[in-house]
């Protein structure tokens, strides 16, 4: 029946009790207050929340003040008006179903959603099944059965929810329906615990007269800047606040795990009548326009004209994700696993990133890796580009540092046929992605590396025991990685280990990435690299910018553009500028951010432990709405300067006395971060500080102790022998840094 799903819609309504009105059962407060808080966060999930005085009022019962057997009879008794049906399981498992107090209203090709109570007299700890005869696949089936089965059903039994009962004495579950058709239809819904559950008389089925009302088709017009058509990311909602269409059964290419979805001009949603808020952008480098729209019986078409507050790449600089999927984490598992390539492409082009890596990993990685082409997908366009590559992430090696690998030309290791068969450590995968010509580094970076203090640099030592880029401190020893990930953990976690590295003369580069759909959902592209092109966008040159610096990362919000440091550009020569004595250098950038007047305290009052991790609300000074923009010198912020984050571009210009060979870079933290220009005096190579020399020393033998224990025994002589020359590095640059 999916396949002739057009679109899901929800909506979550309730009449006063009627003669259903379903009895109130005892249950001990905490466990069951609980519950109510589970059912309510699931019901936010996915985006069909309770009217707001309602969800407050269950939600200040949960919270244990107050008189617990007055809050559990007065929690059902608000819940009890949102329940389609309620559920009693006998002591002796049997079960028995009536209907309950919510309107049996649908919508016509759309979910509603609808509570279920259940008493569980038995304590079981079952599924619980719900079917319905007027529901399933119409292949086959006679014209008379295809009349007959206008029905889908779904028990929603994802997290927030649980598949399987929780044995409490009464609990209330989630039932998604949708609905084929328009119109009046009966439907018979039966519950049941397992094979012979059912109550006798058929006592576990009830007939429901449903109302399934008409959807209205809403055509959707939308235009670029340039007056091209355009893909945009649009957020509808109801007066309630519901989203549409329904998150709760969402195919792709709509994600069940977001609000918004993505259509391109001369797309269409159904919806049906009412008034709805339309939220409408294309990534952070647009302005979102909220509008509202009534829709009535007849079909609409409704004009988007998308306006922009800042084009990095009409001045050559292109943004890019390096790090998004189509599987695993957020993803659902079928059909086959994840989502596919057509799926993926909207995404990129509804939030405008020019370039797109989604990498293949672990989960569903023997049907993923069929798209893998070893050039851009065939689906990619002049100024948006899609690549398959690799993330090495659930293969043996994964305890050592997550790996993106970039341009891959083969991406099964060599004498390989499984993911067991790969190394175990990432040392010799980096080698052999190199060897193709590969651009390799480190994801979410500042997993294993997390910090007490929020410090940059701190001669603290996190304790290596993650995924993230734990095994640089060896693999940058011998010039391995080209790029370390930031914009995905906590900012200190990530640059602490590269400020220590580009401390003691190494080059590495940094990289803006989302870790989509696993670390961040909401959308592709809330971490990017800008990097600088001449002329049009090309993926190899756009890859060759990562690699050699050519760029910034940023949240979208802020923009580092132009970087200089004299005449010298970021990324243009080596990143190097040559003094012949210590001098003056002037450092300049053309920078741009973009804040709303009003601060959002519920970013700008996080901790930086807590997402979102980058994020240019929280560079935000007080209760204004400028930022800083700081000049850092060999890890240590030299000069400041604030700007009004308002959307307009500014020249900043800093001098600064270069006394000893030195990197620089520009920030605004945590939104944005340049790589760094090279400032060598008298051709000597930087080596900036005794302690963060000391510090890397330190860090190898601690990346030692955490990832030995998971090489294979066969491979640990190979990997002896990279610790044991990073050590031998690291002493070397400690008695060539002068004390701090």
């Amino acid at each position: 029946m999916r396949t002739r799903i057009s679109i899901l819609l929800l909506v979550l309504t309730s009449l006063p009790a009627r003669a259903q009105e379903l009895p109130a059962a005892k249950v001990e407060y905490q466990p069951f207050a609980a519950d109510v808080v589970r059912v309510l966060d699931a019901l936010d999930e996915v985006g069909n929340p309770l009217p707001l005085a309602d969800a407050r009022s269950l939600r200040e019962l949960a919270s244990g003040a107050g008189d617990t057997a007055r809050s559990v009879t007065e929690m059902q008794q608000i819940l009890d008006r949102y329940c389609l049906v309620g559920v009693n399981i006998n002591p002796e498992s049997r079960v028995k179903v009536r209907q309950g107090s919510a309107k049996p209203e649908l919508i016509e090709q759309g979910w509603r959603v609808f509570l279920v109570k259940v008493e569980n007299q038995a304590g079981v700890t079952a599924v619980l099944r719900a079917s319905s005869p007027n529901a399933g696949e119409l292949a086959g089936s006679s014209a008379e059965q295809v009349s007959m089965k206008f029905l889908d059903l779904w028990m929603m039994d994802r997290q927030p929810m649980q598949p399987r009962l929780s044995g409490l004495e009464l609990e209330y579950r989630i039932l998604a329906l949708y609905s084929r058709d328009a119109g009046k239809r009966e439907a018979k819904l039966a519950f049941d615990v397992g094979q012979g559950t059912q109550d006798l008389g058929f006592r576990n089925e009830v007939d429901i007269l449903f109302m399934a009302h008409p959807a209205t088709r809403v055509t959707l017009h939308v235009r670029d800047v340039d007056g091209r058509p355009a893909t945009a990311s649009f957020t509808i909602r109801d007066r309630l606040g519901l989203v549409y269409p329904s998150q709760a059964k969402r195919l792709a290419p709509d994600f069940a795990f977001q609000p918004q979805i993505y259509r391109k001009d001369g797309e269409s949603v159904l919806l049906p009548a009412g008034d709805y808020t339309f939220e409408v952008t294309r990534g952070p480098e647009y302005r979102p326009e909220s509008r509202r729209v009534k829709v009535g019986a007849e079909p609409k078409a409704l004009d988007f004209s998308l306006a922009r507050w800042i084009d990095p790449a009409k001045l050559g600089w292109y943004s890019g994700d390096h790090h998004i999927h189509a599987a695993g984490c957020a993803h659902y598992e079928k059909p086959t696993e994840g989502v596919y390539p057509k799926d993926m492409m909207r995404h990129i082009l509804g939030e405008d990133l020019n370039v797109g890596e989604v990498l293949s990993w672990g989960p569903g990685w023997y049907f993923q890796k069929t798209f893998f082409e070893g050039k851009p997908n065939a689906l990619s366009t002049e100024e948006n580009v899609m690549r398959y590559d690799v993330e090495v992430s659930g293969f043996p090696s994964s305890h050592s540092g997550h790996l993106c690998l970039l341009g891959l030309k083969e991406q099964d290791y060599e004498g390989t046929r499984r993911i067991e068969d790969w190394p175990t450590f990432g040392i010799p995968i980096l080698r052999w992605a190199k060897a193709q010509g590969a651009v390799v580094g480190y994801a979410h970076s500042g997993w294993g590396l997390a910090l007490k203090e929020e410090k940059l640099p701190t001669d603290e030592m996190p304790p290596f025991d993650g995924i993230g880029a734990n095994e640089y401190i060896v693999s940058v020893a011998e010039g391995l990685p080209d790029f370390i990930s930031t914009m995905d953990t906590p900012y200190a976690w990530e640059l602490n280990i590269w400020y220590h590295t580009l401390n003691v003369g190494f080059r590495t580069r940094i990289s803006g990435e989302t870790d989509f759909p696993c670390i961040y959902g909401e959308r592709v592209g809330m971490g990017r690299s800008y990097v600088r092109e001449q002329g049009e966008l090309s993926y190899p040159n756009w890859l060759a910018g990562v690699r050699a610096g050519r760029s910034y990362v940023s949240d979208g919000k802020s923009h580092l553009l132009n970087f200089k440091v004299n005449q010298v550009q970021v990324g243009e020569a080596g990143s190097e500028l040559r003094l012949e004595a210590p001098a003056e250098v002037t450092v300049t950038a053309d920078v741009a951010a973009l804040l709303p007047p009003t601060p959002d305290t519920k970013i700008h009052a996080l901790p930086y432990t807590e997402k979102p991790y980058w994020d240019l609300e929280r560079a935000r000074i007080g209760q204004t709405r400028n930022v800083p923009v700081e000049l850092v010198v060999n890890g240590q912020p030299v000069a400041r300067r604030e700007i009004v984050a308002d959307g307009e571009t500014r020249a900043v210009s800093f001098p600064v006395k270069i006394d000893r060979s030195s990197w620089v870079a520009l920030r605004i933290l945590p939104s944005s971060h340049s790589n760094p220009i090279f400032v060598l005096v008298g051709g000597k190579p930087i080596r900036a500080s005794r302690a963060s020399a000391e510090w890397c020393l330190k860090a190898v033998d601690q990346c030692w102790s955490q990832k030995a224990p998971k090489i294979r025994a066969e491979e640990l002589p190979y990997a002896q022998k990279s610790y044991d020359h990073a050590r031998e590095v690291y002493r070397a640059l400690v008695s060539e840094c002068p004390g701090d």
